[in-house]
């Protein structure tokens, strides 16, 4: 006897229907054209002000401001007491790209630990023989390291009155592309600084005020100065490595 006949229609086993068989398009008529396919819609480049037409429409930014980068350099930072000079020297050295040595003047002259001669106490020939030679341990190890490679940043207290034992001297000791750099905070920023300082390094207000006197002699000399009266020490590092960088551009030291 056979199912399915009348309205219930007929189930195949299982209860699956098959594949209804796909149909071929229905061509036109004799006659008509076939429509065409619409395109999508091109996307319109956003306007940027400012930029001529045709251009990739990238807004160019402002030249950046040059570092010294991967340089090897020898550097002289001149200052006063109370400048900054070793703390700048020390961050500036920390914070390249490339090896770089901080070489204190102040702490190698302290090396000595008996007969130190304390210029505080009075400056004579044996203070002044100690401070000549270390300048000229400070001149042997920062060409040691630029012989392996290794920048090198100095920091002394030089005179623009005395040119043979002080900048003279440096570039004696160092070689002649040392490249000075004058740290000159006003008179009333290094006596606040100096007050800060303890041990020998302490100096009195007035001869804190004597040799910010001096140190005004850098004013037309040609030397690059930096005014960190109103600079942090991260701004100052900033400001002497851009101050290097023209100066490494337009050599004139």
């Amino acid at each position: 006897m056979q199912h399915g006949v009348g309205g219930g229609g007929w189930e195949p086993p299982g209860g699956q229907h098959p594949a209804a068989p796909s149909r071929p398009p229905v061509p036109p008529g004799p006659g008509w054209a076939v429509p065409p396919v619409p395109a999508a819609p091109a996307r319109m480049p956003m306007p940027v002000h400012g930029v001529p037409e045709g251009s990739t429409g990238h807004i160019p930014l402002p030249p950046a401001v040059p570092g010294t980068g991967g340089a090897t350099l020898a550097v002289l930072l001149i200052g006063p007491a109370g400048a900054g000079k070793t703390t700048v020297a020390r961050h500036w050295a920390g914070t390249r790209p490339v090896p770089t040595a901080h070489i204190s003047l102040d702490d190698v002259r302290e090396w000595v630990c008996s007969g130190f001669a304390d210029p505080q106490a009075g400056w004579n020939d044996h203070s002044e023989a100690q401070y000549r030679l270390a300048r000229r341990t400070c001149g042997f190890a920062a060409r040691n390291f630029l012989a392996n490679g290794i920048s090198c940043i100095l920091d002394d207290a030089v005179f623009p009155d005395r040119p043979v034992v002080g900048l003279g001297g440096w570039k004696r000791h160092v070689g002649p592309a040392l490249l000075p750099v004058v740290l000159l905070p006003g008179l009333e920023i290094v006596l606040e600084r100096n007050a800060a300082r303890s041990g020998n390094r302490r100096l009195s207000d007035e001869e804190v005020a004597r040799i910010h006197g001096r140190m005004a002699g850098w004013y037309g000399s040609g030397l690059p100065i930096i005014d960190n009266s109103h600079l942090d020490i991260e701004g100052t590092a900033r400001a002497l490595d851009e101050t290097l960088a023209r100066a490494i551009s337009a050599p004139a030291y």
